[in-house]
């Protein structure tokens, strides 16, 4: 099942970059995830694609094809609620690219 869930969200990616989002992910700080994000900006990478593992996880395969992997805590997390962290995560690590004072370390 997690072999043919990962096809399908490959064919939706379409290229670009892959990262994806489970708890076997990296724990990193919002200062840490804009480094990684600058890197893919540095090389002009035009597309991030995040996936938000279900509630079985992801696919090894799928997660190893990811530049890397980002989780929020070794804790299970509604879907919905993900999408707002990472929301949150995305929006902090761009104030902090464009050098604007909404995160303090």
């Amino acid at each position: 099942m997690k072999a043919a869930e990962a096809e399908v969200i490959r064919d939706a990616i379409d290229g670009g970059i892959l990262i994806t989002c489970d708890e076997r992910g990296e724990l990193l700080t919002s200062r840490q995830i804009s480094q990684k994000l600058e890197v893919f900006k540095d090389r002009s990478e035009r597309r991030v694609t995040f996936v938000i593992g279900g509630a079985d996880g992801l696919d090894p395969a799928l997660r190893q094809q990811a530049a890397f992997s980002l989780a929020f805590g070794p804790q299970t997390w509604p879907h919905a609620l993900v999408r707002v962290m990472l929301a949150e995560q995305m929006y902090r690590a761009t104030t902090i690219l464009a050098g604007l004072p909404y995160h303090r370390d």
